[in-house]
């Protein structure tokens, strides 16, 4: 009697019709790439949504599109309606990210299998968000049934998983030699690094994590001579790609960098400056930056550093001051007395009038060059037509024009050093666009002078008797 009826209730629990049937997902939970439900979805600017490391797969493995995608948004909504659904069907888990392992193996087994998608550069596409498409448009192809118990999709491919394992190995070996407390190991392990991510921006992009910038920080700056100069080498062939810059300054290592340009070893002073230069090309970098306090030792190295320290350093300066809260500091540093030596001086005249135009379309800035005899200096420059370039002369004009926003004053001093006369010169036989900042400095100064004469004084102050009355109240008569 009990064993019938315990196959009675093995029998109910095996029939059919008492196993409840396994819904299938809706589509736009599946991402196209993988075949499994999505657990961590991010949008791409198309505008399609994909799982995160699939994404980054796909951006990984050797392609080198135009443009770099630099933001993926994740789709929350997506995510909270994918574990709804889960909990609805109760007996189905929750999914779980796809690590990036699988991922490379999934995207690499697609480009394979696909003729129309290809490795190292050969795609005619133009963006990352096209090389998704495109990885997602060949998986279409394959079978993309989902076995909801399972964590990979059924068309999983392990035979790249040497390849893969390989780098992981490179990449785990190389952090650790940096975490090493032997000098030889570190140095072994920043020889490696730069040369490894000198030329390919897969790789750039793929050492750029947060593990091994926070190694790479602290042997910026070593004491060690070897150590520290290819660190910081190595440190600007990652931030040669845009998808690094941010990632980087986030990471803390601007500080460090700021440490070696103001007492690092010599070849190291390149290096910094090139990097600074490199992450300043981020706008949201530069405030940053100047903040953490790369501006001074960055003056510093107009001075006294190498001649590409000091023409990257310029060049950061550049990009740093396109921001008015580094503006600000820079005039307060004194650094506008120090430019104008150094277009006198002639030297870097074309670097140093860039971030002199910054300065002169900002009010401090503007005072500070007027006191500084900006307007004598620069009509000076433009008399002798001492330019190594067409952009040189323009950036002269284009800081003229900023500082003859500067009202009466630069009338005043413009007209002292003949500058109507050396504007209409430049109007009619400069370049073209010389011609059009030559002719918008002179119609600002006309429109001053007509101000001027349409103001008679003498009946002013004859009129305005109240005003001298308050005037005589407030402070009484006789000379001040």
């Amino acid at each position: 009697m009990g064993s019938s009826k315990h196959r009675w209730r093995f029998s109910l629990l095996r029939s059919p019709s008492n196993l409840r049937k396994q819904p299938s997902p809706p589509p736009e939970f599946i991402c196209p790439i993988s075949g499994l439900l999505m657990a961590d979805p991010v949008i791409v600017s198309s505008g399609q949504t994909f799982e995160r490391n699939c994404v980054l797969a796909c951006i990984s493995l050797s392609f080198k599109p135009k443009t770099i995608l630099t933001t993926l948004i994740p789709n929350l909504a997506l995510k909270s309606a994918i574990i709804s659904w889960c909990k609805t069907n109760s007996y189905l888990p929750i999914p779980q990210p796809i690590d990036l392992r699988s991922a490379l193996s999934i995207v690499q087994s697609l480009i394979k299998d696909s003729p129309r998608i290809q490795l190292s550069g050969c795609l005619s596409s133009t963006s990352d968000d096209s090389v998704v498409a495109a990885v997602a448009a060949a998986a279409t192809t394959a079978v993309t049934a989902v076995d909801s118990f399972n964590t990979r999709p059924l068309y999983y491919s392990s035979s790249s998983s040497s390849e893969i394992d390989s780098l992981i190995e490179e990449d785990e070996e190389i952090i650790n030699q940096l975490k090493s407390g032997l000098i030889s190991d570190q140095e072994n392990a920043v020889v490696s690094l730069r040369n490894i991510t000198r030329t390919k921006t897969d790789t750039r992009i793929r050492f750029c994590t947060p593990r091994l910038l926070s190694a790479l920080r602290h042997l910026i700056v070593s004491r060690s001579s070897a150590v520290q100069v290819n660190a910081v080498a190595a440190l600007v062939n990652l931030s040669l790609e845009n998808a690094n810059k941010v990632k980087i300054v986030r990471s803390g290592i601007v500080p460090p960098l700021i440490d070696v340009l103001r007492s690092g070893f010599v070849e190291a002073l390149d290096h910094a400056a090139g990097a600074l230069f490199s992450l300043a090309l981020d706008d949201q970098n530069k405030t940053a930056i100047g903040v953490l306090g790369a501006l001074t030792p960055l003056l510093h190295a107009l001075r006294s550093g190498s001649e590409r320290t000091r023409h990257d350093s310029a060049l950061a300066l550049y990009h740093l001051s396109l921001v008015q809260s580094n503006r600000s500091k820079l005039v307060k540093l004194g650094s506008v007395q120090l430019f104008l030596n150094m277009v006198k001086s002639g030297h870097m005249t074309g670097r140093v009038m860039l971030v002199l135009c910054n300065l002169a379309g900002s009010v401090e800035g503007r005072a500070a060059m007027l006191d500084g005899g900006a307007v004598e200096c620069l009509l000076g420059l433009l008399s002798r037509g001492e330019f190594d370039s067409e952009s040189t002369r323009e950036s002269c004009l284009g800081a003229l024009y900023g500082l003859s926003q500067g009202g009466l004053r630069f009338k005043g001093l413009a007209k002292e050093a003949g500058a109507e006369e050396l504007l209409l010169k430049e109007r009619e036989t400069g370049p073209d666009r010389c011609k059009e900042k030559a002719n918008k400095i002179l119609e600002v100064m006309l429109q001053k002078y007509e101000e001027e004469e349409t103001v008679d004084w003498e009946a002013l102050l004859n009129s305005d008797e109240l005003s001298r009355s308050r005037f005589e109240l407030v402070y009484g008569k006789g000379s001040v």
